[in-house]
């Protein structure tokens, strides 16, 4: 038995979900209020960004306590009231596992840094730096306290990279997860994971920044194993996520294989990267759909004829909207988000839905550089005018591309501040809240097809089980796909454009019942005409097959 494969995940970034205390910033309390809204939507577990106390250098990935709440968004007894809130209507909490590294406020590197050797050893010092680049820009190795040496910092210089070759690390570290599960947790997700296993001897690696030295190495995976083995291992329903760094297929099959008994599924983001020029994000492009497709069809493929899992999604706390990426937003802005959802909730391995993507919220439509909050934006815009870039298109780019395009307020009504706060939210809401909030869209096209969406996966195990193989994989258009499950196949048909395209129905699916279509009124016919971004999805009947 493996975890639940019929299980929805849906990501709250708790700063930005529901504020009860009128100080701008969401919390713990805010997030038991809307419990039953997320029952209504139908999910089944809630992974939160930390909120664990931090200096929020990196937005809380700098943890300065793995066991406490930070008192911006309550304290134990509101996270404990959470879970059980939670259980009562049938949804379990995802924690967010930051163990690759901490805060240097952490108590384990400040008696490192006033000289305990036993702690030392939990950080990699050295005398002489190596050529590795940090992946928030400048060196990977910063200076020690006055000692001379060199600490690693693969992330921001206020996050220490942990030594998992120390025994006593993986201890603590084990120990955090156990104290999560014995609050009644039921899920982890466990940050840039794979590259917690560094070469014994660190070298300099001019090669990509350094990464081949530190990403992916064959001992992660023994790591992962421990880490199975000593903590959620013994619970077999518990479901963990391996956010993967720059990995690759081979990797994320032997991850994720349940044979292996490392974790449930894997993140991966080369899809989201389609957008990019020449590979860098500080670019304006249209989305490649050629390379888009090859990469679902490739890693859809894959993983499914080795029996590795994948974690699905369009749209995190670190990624632009979706709509606004791959959509006509102004003109198919319900036909658009719906089609996007069918494409991977239809597909094999475990949905993600991020907050208010299930309502079609877009980016915030920001002014001016003053209505942002995120650093890696300013540095960006700074970047970008240093390279020669007018102010305008210095500014355009950050509009498309800043994280703070999803991190904006939840917008629950048309109310001042789209009912986020009743003080001044940390971070502005975005301007289309009077039209794109719970309230107007809770009864509308895009909230009741994720609803469709998620009961279909609970009723049909083809949608949970099946295997996947790329179809229509010529068409310049249309990402297509199929999947199986004993005698029983299902065909899924999405339109990537506005522009109407026209396609033959595979022949087996031609006396098929139509299972789903977000435009509601299809019929199953030999030659079907797919509307801007329609999404089709044609059940073949048993018999079909067996003829």
């Amino acid at each position: 038995m493996t975890f639940d494969k019929r299980k929805v995940v849906y990501q709250i970034y708790p700063k930005s979900y529901k504020d009860t205390t009128g100080n701008g910033i969401g919390d713990l309390q805010g997030i038991i209020e809307k419990i039953p809204y997320l029952a209504q939507l139908g999910v089944d577990m809630v992974w939160l960004n930390p909120f664990y106390p931090s200096p929020q250098h990196d937005n809380g990935y700098d943890i300065s306590n793995y066991t406490a709440v930070n008192p911006l968004f309550g304290n134990m007894a509101d996270f404990e009231e959470m879970v059980k809130v939670g259980k009562e209507y049938g949804i379990d909490f995802m924690l967010d596992m930051v163990l690759n590294h901490c805060s240097t406020e952490h108590e384990w590197f400040q008696k490192a840094l006033a000289g305990d050797k036993y702690y030392q050893d939990f950080f990699f010092l050295r005398d002489e730096p190596t050529d590795w680049l940090s992946k928030f820009g400048g060196n990977a190795w910063a200076p020690f306290g006055k000692t001379g040496k060199y600490y690693l910092h693969l992330y921001d210089v206020t996050q220490a990279d942990l030594n998992w070759r120390n025994p006593h690390v993986r201890e603590e570290l084990f120990k955090v997860v156990n104290f999560w599960l014995g609050k009644g947790v039921k899920g982890f997700r466990f940050d840039v994971i794979n590259v917690i296993g560094k070469d014994e001897i660190l070298e300099n690696c001019p090669e990509n920044d350094g990464k081949p030295a530190y990403t992916d190495r064959p001992i992660v995976h023994e790591y992962l194993h421990m880490l199975n083995e000593e903590t959620f291992g013994t619970d077999e329903t518990i479901m963990t996520v391996g956010e993967m760094s720059a990995t690759n297929i081979e990797n994320c099959i032997l991850y994720t294989a349940p044979e292996r008994h490392e974790l449930s599924m894997a993140f991966n983001f080369h899809h989201l990267k389609v957008d990019y020029e020449n590979g860098k994000k500080w670019t304006l492009k249209n989305f490649d759909f050629e390379e888009l497709k090859r990469l679902f069809h490739t890693w859809g493929k894959e993983m499914s004829d080795h029996n590795g899992w994948s974690a699905l999604f369009w749209n995190n706390h670190d990624q632009p909207h979706a709509l606004n990426r791959f959509v006509d937003v102004k003109n198919f802005r319900n036909e658009g988000a719906t089609m996007l959802a069918a494409s991977i909730h239809l597909s094999r391995g475990t949905p993600y839905i991020y907050m208010g993507e299930e309502i079609g919220m877009i980016d915030p439509g920001y002014d001016s550089m003053e209505d942002y909050a995120d650093v890696e934006s300013f540095n960006a815009y700074k970047m970008l005018l240093n390279e020669g870039k007018q102010v305008e298109e210095a500014f355009k780019i950050i509009q498309a591309k800043s994280r703070d395009n999803s991190r904006t307020p939840m917008q629950w009504d048309s109310s001042a501040n789209a009912g986020f706060t009743s003080g001044t939210p940390w971070l502005k809401v975005g301007k289309f809240y009077p039209e794109i909030n719970v309230e107007k869209e809770i009864q509308g096209p895009i909230f009741t097809f994720y609803q469709k969406l998620i009961a279909l996966r609970k009723k049909l195990p083809l949608i949970a089980e099946g295997s996947y193989k790329p179809a229509y994989e010529d068409s310049q258009q249309v990402y297509a796909f199929e999947r199986q499950l004993g005698d029983e196949k299902l065909l899924v048909l999405n339109n990537f454009y506005s522009d109407p395209i026209t396609v033959d129905v595979l022949p087996e699916y031609q006396n098929g019942e139509m299972l789903l279509s977000n435009y509601g009124d299809s019929q199953v016919e030999a030659v079907m005409t797919l509307r801007p971004y329609e999404s089709l999805a044609i059940l073949m009947k048993k018999h079909e097959l067996q003829q």
